[in-house]
């Protein structure tokens, strides 16, 4: 993959570059990347979707619902989802259109942010990136 920076960073390239992380365990994710340019590309692929579904595979609900809530405000959400309670690990599906949030016990490998982008033209985003860091906007 050529260098990507801020300067030259085109959807394409924020494309490829979050595809990086797709299905990644911890141990395995990508460390090299510039989280900076991680953000821009989340940000980037975002704006040419007309919303985004977020799913968060966590050790504690706690971690999910702060990751949650730095995601939804980094893509420009004014909303506070009810997170209901779950002790362990866990995944959370958010989807913000439609206000409604699910929880449930997660028994796999990743952990992470996945982000999947809807819209309504061929020409836009739809497809799901990650498993991005959970601290990608704190």
């Amino acid at each position: 993959m050529p260098t990507i920076d801020s300067e030259n960073l085109t959807l394409e390239a924020a494309q490829a570059l979050l595809k990086q992380f797709t299905c990644v365990d911890r141990a395995s994710a990508p460390t090299t990347l510039d989280p900076v340019l991680v953000r821009q590309s989340l940000l980037l692929v975002a704006a040419h979707s007309d919303y985004q579904i977020l799913g968060i595979c966590a050790d504690t609900l706690e971690q999910a619902a702060t990751a949650l809530k730095t995601y939804l405000t980094a893509l420009g959400y004014e909303i506070t989802p009810e997170i209901p309670p779950l002790e362990g690990v866990v995944y959370v599906k958010f989807n913000p259109k439609r206000d409604r949030c699910h929880v449930a016990p997660y028994d796999g490998v990743h952990r992470g942010m996945l982000v999947s982008c809807q819209s309504a033209y061929d020409g836009d985003v739809n497809e799901t990136f990650g498993h991005l860091p959970l601290d990608l906007f704190m």
